[in-house]
């Protein structure tokens, strides 16, 4: 049986193009970019190619482009380096209630050091309010960090208005645009942004490298002691061939950018109506047109996430769900919490997200299958709530 991949959100495939650039640096090119010997030196003009790479991409400077180990070790080192750096101007930063873990995680343990947080709710849609954020700021705030696309409901934040406010203030501005890069625009100098977080991954590079872009002057603590890596910011010894590859995969999401979110989009929106269409009682979650190309994101009354999947994953289709049910958590997805979902509806939550290779035969066989499981999965739901007779008024029916 022939799988069907619709978890892109959770990592993509490593391209053809970008897996041949990077084994010549895994047996040929091999050597350490910081020996003065010429095996070295090839292997150094090697990751400055990949920072032009990632540089052009964001209409960023070289200097301004450091390589980390993916998204989540750039939040890190965004946050933590910017408030420390700045707390003897004030302790306060501002983020939203629906970011990744990756900087969550990080503010809630920079509260217990000392820093005070505003987590700013969001609108049913996910979007977070530029006046909130303004109303927000007090004369002791030093960051902002607000994710450029939703990583579970695809929504698209305004990053540029919240970006010039900050800079107004004097403030830094930080965006998590891991979901962002490949997917939609980005351009470090319209957004208004001192720093921004990207991982390999998401957008067909490989695993275990990414990049934090820091504008030039604006000065963060150290992220790492030891070496003289990445301008002294940053020790350890590059993962060569993993910065080459992502220096490639970013090159070629730009290059392929116009036609893949045209593509991609038109399938997104036929897999959405087909879903609304086809299966009773069904909320799409997110944005209904300011979201992301490749994003569907719904909840299905009466039923649990975690059992879709597996049911979905059994008719050889690979998706995800909104439920934290998965990590070992019982608790349903925050980021659906904070748009309003009740949390029976939330853990009934199904993230499908399309890629590069995905088809609209792959789309049309999930809209078949799909209405068939959720069907089966009501049948046997044990709150009985669910018949195939229901009211057509239900306010919940086929809500976009």
């Amino acid at each position: 049986m022939d799988r069907i991949y619709m978890d892109n959100a959770a990592t993509t495939a490593v391209s053809p193009a970008v897996l041949e650039a990077m084994l010549p640096y895994f047996t040929q090119c091999f050597g350490n970019p910081s020996s003065i010997h010429s095996t070295g030196r090839d292997a150094r003009r090697a990751v400055d190619a990949a920072r032009r790479q990632v540089a052009a991409a964001l209409n960023a400077e070289p200097s301004e482009i450091y390589f980390t180990a993916g998204g989540s070790e750039s939040d890190n080192w965004a946050i933590k380096g910017a408030a420390f750096a700045r707390k003897n101007r004030g302790n306060h930063i501002i983020t939203t209630a629906i970011e990744h873990h990756a900087v969550l995680h990080t503010c809630e343990w920079l509260e217990k050091q000392g820093f005070e947080v505003t987590y700013l709710p969001v609108d049913e849609n996910g979007l977070v309010s530029v006046s909130d954020v303004e109303k927000a700021i007090t004369d002791k705030t030093i960051l902002i960090t607000v994710m450029a696309a939703n990583n579970e409901i695809g929504t698209i934040e305004p990053i540029a208005e919240i970006g010039k406010l900050a800079r107004e203030k004097g403030i830094l501005f930080h965006t998590d645009a891991v979901q962002a890069i490949g997917a939609v625009p980005v351009d470090v100098k319209a957004m208004n942004v001192d720093m921004l977080s990207l991982s390999g991954h998401k957008f067909h590079g490989p695993k275990g490298v990414g990049a934090l872009y820091i504008r030039k002057g604006v000065r963060i603590d150290v992220h790492m002691a030891g070496g003289a890596q990445e301008r002294g910011q940053r020790a350890g010894t590059e993962n060569l061939a993993g910065i080459v590859g992502l220096g490639k995969a970013i090159e070629l999401a730009v290059q392929e950018l116009e036609g893949y979110m045209s593509r991609v989009s038109a399938l997104r929106d036929k897999l959405i109506s087909g879903i609304l269409d086809k299966i009773p009682d069904v909320k799409l979650n997110g944005h209904p047109t300011n979201r992301l190309p490749n994003n569907v994101n719904v909840s299905f009354k009466y039923i649990e996430g975690e059992a879709l999947l597996l049911r979905l994953d059994l008719a050889g289709i690979a998706g995800s769900s909104g439920s934290a049910c998965t990590s070992g958590s019982l608790d349903p997805s925050h980021v659906l919490l904070a748009i309003g979902l009740p949390h029976e509806i939330a853990h009934g939550s199904l993230r499908l997200s399309l890629g590069t290779d995905t088809t609209e035969a792959e789309v049309d066989e999930v809209l078949e299958k799909l209405p068939q499981i959720v069907e089966t999965l009501r049948a046997m739901s044990p709150l009985n709530a669910f018949t195939p007779t229901l009211n057509s008024s239900c306010p919940f029916n086929h809500e976009h």
